[in-house]
């Protein structure tokens, strides 16, 4: 278990024992570790005696709405009124799977305006300094497992229930791509730990990941058939969507989750990335194989962050087209490294 030092643990203690209006919040576009973290941190916190609320900054994955209290979820961009409220009669927010308030987007402002206490629980590197509270941990796989030691040591042992240990679940198992990736041996202890709780690996697995559309399979079958680029010099392969393409398959939110892995499953290639086409910039996805550093490569050249093997980063100011020119002007430059 990792270490947290005793007086952290006594001033979480002291803010989550009861009575306390939190706020749970997670970054832009939530993926299954940042909505699974914050609906068990919600149970756990509402069975301690707290009124909480938790809020997203925007829509997120259809594959994630089965998790339980997940009706609970305040979308910021269409409850604005009624979240900033939230956010400024908080006593305490708790910020989940990021570590800089540009990843809530339009909520960064009334977050960082707030006088509540900002506790932040995350295992990416390189936190800002915004929370009074920062536990940070980049060794784990996931928040869902930094936050399940955290559990522990505050000795809440007793308001795990089947429903946290599904959310739990669901956080480790995405953020490791079902255990093929970024896990340790303490990965393993806890996720046993968790299905002791009688919960059922095989359902939730097949609710994310086998819970597409029919649209969402002939858009992957697409990309690979007609926008996958392989740049065997540099070992890379990369995908592109624009928004007309999106349109042209009925693009739900989640849709491309799992696309940018899909290029390293071709022979010899370490680096693929995917570029989405967004409203006033383009979304760029980042993963690696091996040595290669896609989190300092997004960092340096597309304001990006996240672990080694696998980051995201943006581009303002530039189509899609020229972003890609961009990127693959950039592959010469590391080209040693990707070798």
């Amino acid at each position: 278990m990792i270490k947290i030092e005793k007086h952290i643990i006594n001033k979480l203690d002291t803010i989550f024992s009861g009575k306390k209006n939190i706020v749970i919040i997670f970054h832009s576009n939530p993926d299954g570790d940042a909505i699974g973290s914050g609906l068990a941190l919600y149970i756990i916190l509402e069975n301690l005696g707290n009124q909480v609320k938790v809020i997203s900054p925007d829509t997120y994955p259809k594959f994630l709405e089965w998790l339980p209290e997940n009706k609970n979820i305040i979308i910021f961009n269409k409850s604005k009124n009624d979240a900033i409220q939230f956010i400024n009669d908080a006593d305490a927010i708790v910020c989940l799977d990021f570590n800089n308030l540009d990843r809530v987007k339009d909520m960064a402002t009334y977050v960082a305006n707030s006088k509540a206490i900002k506790i932040l629980i995350d295992h990416h590197p390189n936190p800002d300094n915004f929370p009074d509270i920062a536990i940070s941990e980049t060794s784990v796989s996931s928040t869902a497992e930094l936050l399940y030691q955290i559990i522990k040591h505050l000795n809440y042992q007793k308001y795990i229930t089947k429903e946290v240990a599904e959310c739990l679940f669901t956080g480790i198992m995405t953020d490791t791509g079902s255990f093929n990736y970024g896990f340790n041996p303490a990965t393993l202890i806890i996720t046993s730990e968790l299905l002791s709780y009688r919960i059922n690996k095989d359902e939730i697995f097949n609710n994310i990941y086998n819970n597409f559309s029919s649209d969402r399979m002939r858009l992957m079958g697409y990309c690979l058939n007609s926008k996958l680029e392989v740049v065997p010099k540099f070992k890379t392969a990369f995908i592109s969507l624009t928004q007309n393409e999106f349109r042209k398959f009925n693009y739900q939110t989640g849709d491309t989750e799992g696309f940018v892995n899909l290029p390293l499953s071709i022979e010899n290639i370490v680096f693929s990335v995917l570029f989405t086409e967004q409203r006033d910039h383009v979304k760029i996805s980042f993963r690696s194989k091996g040595d290669f550093n896609a989190n300092v490569f997004a960092k340096k050249h597309f304001n990006g962050g996240g672990h080694k093997n696998a980051a995201g980063g943006q581009q303002y100011n530039l189509s899609i087209d020229e972003t890609i020119s961009k990127f693959k002007k950039l592959l010469e430059k590391y080209s040693k490294e990707l070798s």
